[in-house]
């Protein structure tokens, strides 16, 4: 993209509009506050997996409010290759995804590309790993190659996966060679979603029971959505860490309606928490269990926030969430919390340079192997704009209450960080340059033109 600025509050051309919303540098502007109310994007995780069971499913799966940003894309597209139908995938559009069985998919003419998804590339692995006598090969952007999968392919190996790739099977490209699989007992090295989802998706075609056993609870979607589709499954052992699978049978295709990702709703509440005058409530946010970490945290900030209008959609709790500026504290976490907001912990940086006293964050040495090094990349990043921080092996220290300044940050090609650090911006002493903030559309497509609405 061409480098030029783009000021925020002001006018950006709508979506659709087929102007160019956003350049290679994006000006925030200082000053301003927030309010009004705003419905984030379709949960990226529950998106993932609605495409998924959906094509290994009998029948037809209906979806209502997918994420229509690039990491789901890339797990229809590498459907799509394998002969499952998916239908176009546009904003405020259902999806429809005709399923072809659990042993139904064709073998690619190419190599699968899984973009920059994390999510697509392991959840993958599960999903071919037991299509005996089919050869897949996936790979990514640089930024996916460069991220370990051996943490997947591994226990894969333990129900007799064939999944090699370079440096040991640590890095994609990966080539899976399918096999017939076995059912085992296997205890996760880490407390991940992505890798209890990919043994569980080997589970449903392998020749016995397969027991996923986690060191701490991680976000439960497969569990949930694999029962809705008619998977044997249960939960069990302390804290419901232990996940049993009975292969045999066969999904059924539903209507799936994807809440609001309480992922992309972070970075409104910690923006409305510590701008001035804020008020914002958050609509139709996803409150599973095993994702609301981050509303125990800004409950234990003394953050003025509150859950409104309570309901359950599809087997998903769900509410809206006002948020309105105060005082914070600071806070520790660590331990079993960080599973339930690692995606979260970027913002809550943010949040922390704006708290009274001294937060520490630790147990987080996850963000190390994300999109980016995360803890490294907000270190960085926040202490240009004036943060006093102390990075460490698994956390963060960080001195509340030291004023921000606008500088020029970048977001280092990470969606995550560009939205913090958009946040960071609006109370930071002067204008904030922003590089690369176009990495905000892997996962909250519309976030700038949604900034600018409610600042305006």
């Amino acid at each position: 993209m061409p480098s030029s600025e783009i000021a925020l509050p002001g006018p950006l051309p709508s979506p659709g509009s087929g102007a160019p919303l956003l350049t290679s540098e994006l000006r925030l502007a200082a000053g301003g506050s927030l309010r009004g109310s705003v419905k984030v994007p379709g949960d990226k995780s529950i998106s993932h997996r609605a495409l998924l069971f959906g094509a290994i499913a009998e029948g037809e799966t209906r979806i209502d409010g997918l994420l229509p940003a690039e990491d789901p894309l890339s797990t229809a597209a590498c459907l799509r290759a394998m002969g499952v139908e998916v239908s176009a995938i546009a904003v405020d559009q259902p999806v429809l995804v005709r399923g072809v069985g659990l042993d139904g998919f064709q073998e690619p003419a190419d190599i699968l590309d899984c973009g920059n998804s994390g999510t697509t590339m392991r959840l993958m692995l599960g999903l071919l790993a037991g299509r005996s006598g089919r050869h897949f090969v996936l790979t990514g952007d640089a930024s996916l190659r460069r991220r370990p999968m051996r943490r997947v392919a591994g226990p894969l190996a333990e129900m007799g996966a064939t999944i090699a790739g370079r440096r040991g099977g640590e890095l994609a490209p990966l080539a899976i060679q399918g096999r017939a699989l076995h059912g085992a007992t296997i205890r996760t090295p880490v407390a991940s979603a992505q890798v209890k989802s990919a043994l569980l998706l080997a589970a449903l075609t392998a020749d016995g029971p397969t027991t996923v056993i986690e060191p701490a609870l991680s976000r439960d979607h497969s569990e949930r959505m694999l029962r809705a589709f008619g998977a044997d499954l249960s939960v069990h052992g302390p804290g419901g860490t232990e996940v049993t699978v009975r292969p045999g049978p066969g999904l059924r295709g539903q209507a799936v309606t994807v809440p609001g990702d309480i992922s992309s709703a972070a970075f409104w509440l910690v923006a409305a928490a510590i701008t001035p005058g804020a008020d914002l409530t958050v609509q139709n946010v996803g409150l599973n269990p095993s994702r609301t970490g981050i509303l125990e945290v800004l409950e234990r900030m003394g953050a003025r926030l509150e859950v409104l209008d309570r309901r359950d959609v599809a087997g998903e709790p769900v509410g809206d969430l006002r948020v309105c500026h105060g005082p914070l504290q600071a806070f520790t976490i660590g331990g079993d919390l960080i599973p339930r907001l690692v995606d979260e912990i970027p913002v809550l940086a943010v949040a922390a340079c704006c708290a009274e006293g001294v937060s520490r964050i630790s147990g987080a040495e996850e963000l190390r192997v994300k999109e980016t090094d995360r803890l490294a990349v907000m270190a960085r990043q926040l202490s240009a704009m004036g943060a006093q921080l102390e990075e460490h092996a698994d956390g963060l220290t960080i001195m509340g209450g030291v004023p921000l300044h606008g500088a020029t940050v970048n977001s280092e090609t990470d969606h995550r960080v560009a939205m913090s650090l958009a946040v960071a911006s609006l109370v930071a002493r002067g204008d904030t340059f922003l590089q690369d903030p176009e990495a905000a559309a892997v996962s909250y497509p519309g976030f700038w033109v949604d900034l600018a609405r409610l600042r305006a």
